[in-house]
């Protein structure tokens, strides 16, 4: 039976995937997600639900339109499976756990904000803000259930620590901080509060470390220059679910370190 669920999961992830590679491409542009269905760019074709397949229907096209041969982008179905590869970790990681669905909503809008970030240098608020009260709902799930109350004020805390920090650095220094971060910093807060507070200053170190290094890497080979504006959201994300997968495990071997 856990097989078959977790087949259906990984199945959802990509359906879900597929949904938001039209965020990603729709959100930025104030463009609604529901309407109208997708439509090739070149040729202004619409996309019938055969072509629509997740990965499958790219693979059997090609990579190309199917009525004027325009190359589709290798990017759908890599969104497409990263996304279920994300829910797998999460089930993996959670179980078949109250908590789960928070982290499978967290996986989702996480990616669609990093793509979309890297894209536009932009972190829409119409995925950040509402992401605050879904994620606050979600947690609803296991502090009743389980219950763990002192959990839910901590995520709580943890956004409100994270916002604040953040926002600070904005203010101190905001060449090099946008508020598009200050904003998904309260939402990461939100996850990784859950966790504990080890787990939020491991996810916030996190990404300051994975930029420091991927922005020294571009510079060594001369990708990037030390005004190049490099969107910050990836990293706080990639971060993020760092902290979330091994947090605790990073923050015990550092203790290890001082003792």
């Amino acid at each position: 039976m856990d097989t078959y669920f977790t087949a259906l999961l990984a199945l959802l992830g990509l359906l879900v995937g597929s949904f938001l590679n039209v965020v990603i491409a729709r959100v930025p542009a104030g463009e609604s997600v529901v309407q109208p269905r997708s439509r090739c760019p070149r040729c202004g074709s619409e996309i019938a639900a055969r072509d629509n397949i997740p990965v499958l229907s790219w693979v059997l096209l090609k990579g190309k339109c199917r009525h004027c041969a325009e190359p589709i982008s290798v990017r759908y179905p890599i969104v497409e499976l990263t996304h279920a590869a994300l829910w797998m970790v999460m089930l993996w990681h959670f179980g078949w756990t109250w908590q789960l669905p928070t982290y499978l909503y967290f996986a989702s809008v996480g990616l669609a904000l990093a793509v979309i970030d890297l894209d536009t240098k932009r972190l829409p608020n119409a995925l950040t803000l509402p992401s605050y009260v879904a994620l606050g709902l979600l947690l609803l799930l296991p502090a009743v259930a389980e219950p763990d109350w002192g959990a839910y004020l901590t995520a709580w805390l943890g956004a409100l620590a994270l916002f604040a920090f953040y926002f600070l650095l904005a203010v101190i220094y905001p060449s090099g901080m946008g508020f598009g971060d200050v904003k998904l910093a309260g939402v990461l807060g939100l996850v990784l509060g859950w966790l504990g507070w080890s787990v939020v200053l491991v996810g916030g170190f996190l990404g300051f470390l994975l930029g420091a290094v991927v922005g020294g890497a571009l510079m060594l080979v001369r990708k990037a220059g030390r005004k190049s504006k490099i969107p910050f959201g990836p990293f706080m994300l990639a971060g993020a679910l760092l902290a979330i997968l091994w947090g605790g495990q990073l923050w015990d071997a550092y203790l290890d370190t001082l003792t």
